[in-house]
């Protein structure tokens, strides 16, 4: 898989940004207080496993992230280790460029369960699909979805915000108010820095 978006600079990028709310998060973490220690250890092991990946195959440091994080006895790891087993196989053979960044983000945030298909389809095809996981949506997945949709633009978020808001209350990430707080910024991070690199 070649790539023209620069993965190390995405997740580097992101491992600063949780470094910098590192309190934060393990402050919002009621049970352990150490969720952000462990979002701070998850995004350094994953960008030193795509930065080792040999550069026409970034689904092999993808694969590695995934496998590294297996050894990590914390249930966010295992998340992003589903997520990333996930990606690895979606992107094996593929090119990653910048329309291709939203299924990325959705197999990491969906912990193994998004459903991502490479069929053609818009943004919103791509963002319903990862809501609901393997069962499908359900009226309580919509009713998530929407609510925190309509929560985000109350708050001045864009639609892309508010549609990343929809994605993670829908999933397993956004079961704890903790990995959602901790989702939101690896998703905003990543998309912004995409953003910046492609204006």
């Amino acid at each position: 898989m070649s790539s023209n978006v620069d993965l190390v600079k995405l997740f580097s990028t992101v491992a600063e940004t949780l470094v910098e709310n590192q309190a934060s998060l393990n402050k919002a973490d009621e049970y352990n207080q150490d969720h952000g220690d462990h979002m701070v250890d998850i995004f350094q092991m994953i960008t030193g496993a795509v930065k080792e990946a040999p550069q026409d195959n970034l689904s092999s440091g993808l694969a590695k992230a995934s496998e590294l994080l297996t050894e990590k006895p914390s249930g966010s790891a295992d998340m992003y280790a589903k997520g990333l087993a996930q990606a690895a196989e979606y992107f094996q053979d593929q090119d990653l460029d910048a329309s291709s960044v939203l299924p990325l983000l959705q197999t990491m945030l969906g912990g193994g369960e998004a459903s991502v298909s490479k069929g053609a389809g818009g943004l919103l095809d791509s963002l319903v699909g990862s809501l609901g996981g393997e069962d499908g949506l359900d009226l309580g997945d919509i009713l998530s979805a929407g609510a925190a949709f309509m929560q985000s633009k109350e708050e001045g978020d864009s639609n892309l915000e508010a549609a990343v808001d929809a994605v993670i209350s829908a999933s397993k990430m956004g079961e704890t108010p903790h990995r959602a707080q901790s989702s939101k910024l690896v998703a905003d991070t990543l998309l912004q820095t995409l953003m910046k690199s492609l204006g």
